[in-house]
């Protein structure tokens, strides 16, 4: 099966990367939505501040595409750190995370992306660096092998996963401030991409605005591709003036419908309602049966099916719902939910 087009993929590519540099909010006060998490940070930020201490561990999580990223660089803002990036699969032995340990100083903010996928003895040695600020090497091997115990400067670990089950007991419990971002409403969502487009230097109208926050599946990452795209479509299509039928045209050309849902999206409701007669089936089938990912299934498009209540998730397996038979135009028989 064909990928489709990356807009609604929310795996980060290097135009995302581009796209972060500018649209990115520096700042707690730019950062839109996420009340509470907000709050949080600010009050634990300024306390820490007051105690001459680094901020207690966070953990960030929630669907992608959400401002994980942006809170952790946010973080290292309020707390006037320096923020140093890596990735859980990227420290793949215990001398990776040691590099990068004893090269942080006091009050650092380390950012680890993906830390569900850290290596298990990585996350082993990771215990006592973040509780007590030590790093406990073995040197040699056999008889002769020593320990040897490292003092480290102070420093915050924020961790960012898409899969909070995955962390183990013992590494969720060293985190003091554990954050979930939820899907943005849609007022926030236009907030997010009138933002967005000032700073592009792109004039949205009212209608355009609504339009494009309807189809951006309540996920920054989503809308910021959207507008480019349109953008792009403007410039060529329209002399780079954006209204409403010019949105509308861009994102039927992209194959996104009027919730966002792309044809992946459609495949995956179809799939499940014509092929097995609405569910219960399960990830690796549903996978098998349309050429997706089951971690693209998990990861990318089941949570926002989820979200709006187009998709079930039951013992026996995922469920289309009556809602989601209807955006398709099938109506799913009864199913017998265990």
């Amino acid at each position: 099966m064909q990928k489709n087009n990356l807009v609604i993929n929310q795996n980060i590519t290097i135009e995302d990367k581009k796209l972060d540099v500018n649209l990115r909010p520096q700042k707690l006060d730019e950062f839109i939505g996420q009340e509470k998490i907000k709050d949080s940070i600010k009050i634990f930020s300024q306390a820490a501040r007051k105690r001459n201490h680094a901020l207690e561990h966070v953990l960030v999580y929630g669907p992608p595409g959400l401002g994980k990223t942006t809170l952790a660089h946010i973080i290292a803002d309020q707390m006037d750190a320096s923020i140093k990036v890596t990735s859980g699969p990227a420290i793949e032995r215990p001398g990776d995370l040691a590099s990068i340990l004893t090269n942080l100083s006091d009050g650092d903010v380390l950012f680890i992306d993906e830390i569900h996928r850290l290596n298990k003895i990585v996350e082993e040695i990771l215990y006592p660096a973040m509780e007590d600020y030590v790093l406990d090497l073995i040197v040699g091997k056999g008889p002769s092998a020593k320990t040897m115990r490292l003092d480290l400067p102070n420093f915050t670990l924020v961790g960012a996963t898409t899969r909070i089950g995955s962390i183990s007991s013992p590494m969720r419990d060293r985190f003091g401030l554990v954050c979930k971002l939820d899907y943005y409403n849609n007022q926030n969502m236009q907030q997010i991409i009138n933002r967005s487009a000032k700073i592009l230097n792109i004039s949205l109208d009212k209608e355009s605005l609504i339009e494009i926050s309807k189809r951006s599946r309540s996920t920054p990452r989503i809308a910021n591709r959207l507008i480019k795209r349109i953008r792009d479509f403007a410039q060529v299509k329209n002399q780079g003036k954006i209204n409403k039928k010019i949105v509308n045209q861009t994102l039927e050309m992209l194959e996104i419908d009027s919730i966002g849902l792309d044809k992946s999206d459609i495949l995956i409701l179809d799939t499940i309602s014509r092929k097995f007669n609405g569910g219960p089936v399960g990830v690796q089938t549903i996978a098998a049966a349309t050429g997706e990912e089951p971690n693209s299934i998990c990861d990318v498009y089941e949570p926002y099916l989820m979200q709006i209540g187009f998709l079930k998730r039951t013992s026996r397996g995922r469920v289309i719902t009556d809602l989601g038979g209807k955006h398709i135009g099938q109506i799913p028989s009864k199913q017998k939910l265990l």
